[in-house]
Order: structure tokens, then C-alpha cells, then sequence
């Protein structure tokens, strides 16, 4: 019997650690984060570094853990890119320039006329929550376009059972609540980064709140700034 209750305790004792460990990681993922951001000259070098470096920690996460939480997510399979997109500041510029630098000049202008109808079909929706707009940028080929630089939401976004995705979004109204449960610690970071971008821009005294990638894009690449 001692020997049973030592064994619980030790246990015990070791997941109370691991616990610890789990929430530290995700402080000292944010500290220095942080601490790269504010070395950025603009928003847009700021969500370029914090892109990659979830980018660098969700794939850490994945490899060095257990029993990892299971993902249907593949190439191709694009149900969640009819959803509603928000992004926080720097990052929709971000992906403005990288339109501008890596398309041709007839696919910037095809592309602005996509973005510029996806924009009125959002706008008719009551919520953002019943959005299903096809993003302009996902490619014939069920591809994003822009994959380098998608969009945090987009990154943070999975799913273990595809069919649950395409019932939220091509389903009945029902079907369309259907809930999609995500990988915690995937999700936290991206929120965690999501977070450090907005104070960056509270600090540098310019908008924090995160807006419609689809409307922030169109002014981006409208306004040519």
C-alpha cells in the first residue's frame, strides 16, 4: 500500500510540474515575441515575424508532444475558406505587398475584382459568424494563392473530421452551428499572437482592433499604401 501511494504521488507530483512547464511555454513564447515584434520597423514587418514564429512553434508543438490531437486538415481541402477572416494590424498590409511583388499585373486586377465582390457578398450577411463567402484568394485548384502569408485565423484554424467542416459551411442553417473543436495548444499560440500584435499597435499608438481580412485587403490594395 505504501508503496501504491508513493507511486500516485510521485505521479502526481510529476503532472502537476508538466502542467507548469505547459503554461510556462506559452509565456515564454509570448515574451519573446514580444520582444522581436518591437524590433520591427512597421505592422508589416511585425506580422511577417510573428508569422513565422508560429509558424516555428505550432510545428514544435506538434512534433514533440504526444499523442498528438488528430487533424483531417489537407491539401485541397478548402471548406474553411468560405468562413469569415479577421486580422489583426499589419497583417492584411502584409499580404498587400506580397500580392503586389508576386502577382501579374492582370492577376492583381482579376483578383481586386474577386476581392471587391466578396466584399458586397459579406456585407449582405446579418453576422460574421454566417459568413460563406469563397475567399478571393483560394485558387481554381482549391489552393491558397497566398499560402506563405495566409492570415493567422487561417493558421489557426483545424479540424479532426473533414465532413464536420464541409457541414458547417455547406450544410443546412442546422448543420451550419456545428461546432469544431481545435487543437488547444495550436490555437492558443495563434492567439497568443494575434494578442501581441494588437498591443504593438495600442504602444505605437495606431488601431489595435483586428478588422475583416476581405475589407482590410480592398483598402490595402485600393489605396496603394
Amino acid at each position: 500500500l505504501d508503496r501504491i501511494s508513493q507511486d500516485i504521488a510521485q505521479t502526481g507530483a510529476l503532472t502537476s510540474e508538466a502542467s507548469r512547464r505547459y503554461e510556462e511555454m506559452f509565456t515564454v513564447f509570448r515574451s519573446e515575441l514580444e520582444l522581436a515584434l518591437d524590433a520591427s520597423p512597421s505592422m508589416a514587418d511585425a506580422a511577417r515575424t510573428a508569422f513565422a514564429m508560429v509558424e516555428v512553434a505550432t510545428s514544435a508543438l506538434q512534433s514533440s508532444f504526444p499523442n498528438p490531437h488528430p487533424r483531417a486538415c489537407r491539401d485541397q481541402c478548402s471548406a474553411c475558406c468560405h468562413l469569415f477572416v479577421s486580422t489583426p494590424p499589419g497583417a492584411a498590409r502584409l499580404i498587400a505587398e506580397h500580392i503586389r511583388e508576386t502577382f501579374e499585373a492582370d492577376a492583381q486586377s482579376a483578383l481586386l475584382e474577386r476581392i471587391k465582390a466578396a466584399a458586397a457578398a459579406i456585407e449582405q450577411a446579418s453576422s460574421t459568424s454566417e459568413v460563406r463567402v469563397r475567399c478571393p484568394l483560394l485558387g481554381d485548384d482549391e489552393r491558397c494563392t497566398i499560402y506563405d502569408v495566409r492570415p493567422l485565423s487561417c493558421r489557426a484554424f483545424t479540424s479532426s473530421e473533414a465532413s464536420l467542416c464541409h457541414a458547417m459551411v455547406f450544410g443546412d442553417e442546422q448543420e451550419q452551428k456545428t461546432r469544431i473543436d481545435q487543437d488547444a495548444g495550436h490555437y492558443r499560440l495563434h492567439v497568443e499572437a494575434t494578442d501581441a500584435l494588437q498591443q504593438l499597435a495600442a504602444k505605437r499608438k495606431l488601431d489595435p482592433r483586428q478588422r475583416g481580412f476581405v475589407h482590410g485587403l480592398l483598402d490595402h490594395l485600393t489605396k496603394g499604401d
